[in-house]
């Protein structure tokens, strides 16, 4: 199984990175892809890359949370970076409302420029979207030019949503929240064909049951994966190779 997207740089990890790494891969997590936030991210996560190269895989871009006063000076460094090291994706990047609408103009703009960059480099793109999937979709439909690829991190949204995330041949990230009792997930996730979807953490957070609250970690995944072998009444098997074969197609 893969693990879309962890934090695993986070100072969260500091004092045992060996054994979170060490659990996920006896627990059948056979990579991990690591989303950037900002500049003062990129040296920890580049640090955990070279430690564990080909296992920690690398993205570069601004997290929309990030996005303040000074972007235009991040989105340089993230330029200076995408010419002088390799990233398996742009991301992540996108739109949050939740927290704070101050710099909405210019999350849209470091999205808009962020996609240019995946459609100049042809890579994929890692979409963070809270309290703004719509707007996010729309602007990955004013974008598709039927070469933008990518996922939709942290899916949580109605079958709506889901639908045309897909239609715009985008994947699904599932994560944690797909255990929580209150979730709607499970409903979308039976109308949704097993091949529009991608495994992930979000570790440090969003830890699935039994572990909600707690720090997430990669090792996590097969609970996940699990899970969504109940809601579509497969073996666990199928999920991991399914969602593996996905994963692999979107990255190379």
């Amino acid at each position: 199984m893969i693990d879309t997207h962890a934090h695993l740089y986070d100072e969260q990890f500091s004092a045992d990175i060996a054994e979170i790494i060490s659990r996920a891969r006896a627990n059948g997590v056979e990579k991990v892809y690591l989303p950037n936030c900002d500049s003062t991210t990129i040296p920890a996560m580049m640090a955990l890359t070279e430690q564990y190269p080909g296992y920690c895989i690398p993205m570069i871009g601004i997290h929309p949370c990030y996005v303040k006063e000074s972007y235009e000076a991040e989105l340089k460094i993230m330029q200076e970076w995408l010419d002088k090291a390799s990233f398996a994706a742009i991301g992540e990047i996108g739109l949050d409302y939740y927290w704070d609408q101050t710099f909405v103009a210019a999350q849209k703009d470091a999205f808009h420029r962020q996609i240019d960059w995946a459609l100049e480099r042809a890579l994929p793109i890692v979409i963070h979207s809270r309290n703004a999937t719509q707007d996010c979709i729309d602007i990955v439909r004013e974008k598709q030019n039927g070469q933008l690829k990518g996922i939709f991190h942290c899916f949580g949204d109605d079958l709506n949503a889901a639908e045309q995330i897909i239609d715009l041949g985008f994947k699904l990230g599932i994560g944690g929240v797909v255990t929580f009792k209150n979730s709607t997930l499970p409903e979308v996730l039976r109308a949704v064909d097993l091949e529009h979807l991608v495994l992930e953490t979000d570790a440090p957070y969003l830890a699935p049951v039994p572990y909600r609250g707690k720090r997430n970690e990669s090792s996590y995944i097969p609970l996940i994966a699990q899970k969504i072998a109940d809601i579509k009444e497969v073996p666990l098997s199928v999920v991991a190779e399914r969602t593996t074969k996905t994963a692999e197609a979107l990255f190379s």
